[in-house]
């Protein structure tokens, strides 16, 4: 395997990971590999394992150049692309700055909008609601579900299921079009933004947007979904609410679900279920009863992860069903939780 020498041979992405992995060392290094894909994964193993010198120089080279683009993430984060430029040109000097800010934005994909996430959503709302459903559906693509969720809450109810369709449905936009609603915006970003396709939207940003909505918004637009997008709505609301945020309820709901869930289904659903979901169920049942499906858990041996999702998607079900009615309330922060 070749060595790597500082100056006399150029490293790739992958090479200059698997040193910082290893300058890491094996404990930070599984901490990192827990937020990677499979095929990451094995891509750099199999990097770390055909790594067999690195002198100093380049270890430190590549340390160097880890802290430069994290604290110009930090930067981006504290107050956008200007700011960190404006930082990172008096720590680095100007041609080493825009270096670094290259790197960030090509390897990490500093999303667009930048300067639209620091801004307040009502007077964000303001700016674009009157602006073409797409372009809306655009715009809060790129929001945290929060913001997204405080400005489609506030939208008229004929737009609402408009625009939220049209997020799950959003697949690719071109760097052309991005550019020219981030002008329209007034962005300072339009210069910088990656040539490639920007994969943005889908089910999962709707998912996000309807679970921090107040409930009257989200019931608005799935109702409205089932009518006009009836695949599409079920898509949604599948992945809207999944077995762990059984979390989000209080004693008294899981007690009330308990009362209409099956124990074998039970006992199936938390094969897989972590040690905090298992309590929060335990502490609900007596103490007989949560004996006796620990007991069922332990001797039904292995089970196979679909029948487990199976058994969590209907207590899931009945879990929404009982919202549906009133019976239970799910903690969501859109302010729909308060009894009075």
């Amino acid at each position: 395997m070749a060595r790597y020498k500082s100056g006399e041979e150029s490293i790739s992405g992958l090479q200059k990971a698997a040193i910082l992995l290893i300058v890491l060392g094996p404990e930070r290094s599984a901490g990192v590999f827990k937020h990677l894909k499979e095929d990451e994964i094995e891509e750099l193993t199999l990097e770390i394992a055909n790594t067999r010198s690195v002198t100093p120089q380049v270890k430190e080279e590549v340390i160097n150049e880890f802290y430069e683009v994290c604290l110009a993430q930090q930067y981006i984060a504290e107050g956008g692309i200007n700011y960190a430029k404006e930082l990172l040109e008096k720590a680095l000097g100007n041609e080493k700055a825009m270096d670094v800010i290259g790197k960030l934005t090509a390897s990490l994909q500093v999303k667009p909008f930048e300067f639209v996430r620091k801004t307040d959503a009502a007077q964000l709302l303001n700016f674009i609601q009157d602006e073409h459903p797409q372009t809306i559906a655009l715009i809060l693509s790129y929001l945290s579900p929060a913001q997204s969720a405080l400005i489609i809450s506030a939208l008229p109810p004929d737009r609402q299921a408009d625009v939220a369709r049209r997020i799950a449905v959003m697949d690719r936009t071109s760097p052309d079009v991005i550019k020219e609603v981030e002008k329209v915006l007034e962005s300072k970003l339009a210069s910088l933004v990656n040539q490639d396709y920007t994969i943005i939207g889908g089910v999962d940003a709707v998912v996000e947007i309807l679970n921090t909505v107040d409930r009257g918004t989200e019931k608005h637009i799935m109702e409205t979904l089932e009518i006009e997008e009836p695949e599409l709505a079920d898509e949604i609301r599948k992945k809207m609410f999944v077995f762990e945020d059984i979390l989000l309820l209080d004693d008294k709901a899981i007690q009330r679900v308990l009362r209409d869930v099956d124990n074998n289904d039970l006992s199936i659903a938390l094969k897989s279920a972590n040690e905090q979901v298992q309590n929060a169920i335990f502490n609900n049942m007596s103490k007989r009863l949560a004996v006796m499906i620990k007991e069922d858990m332990e001797f039904m041996g292995p089970v196979r992860m679909k029948d487990v999702e199976e058994a969590q998607q209907k207590i899931v079900n009945v879990i929404r069903k009982l919202e549906d009615s009133g019976e239970i309330i799910i903690s969501r922060g859109g302010g729909d939780e308060i009894v009075v």
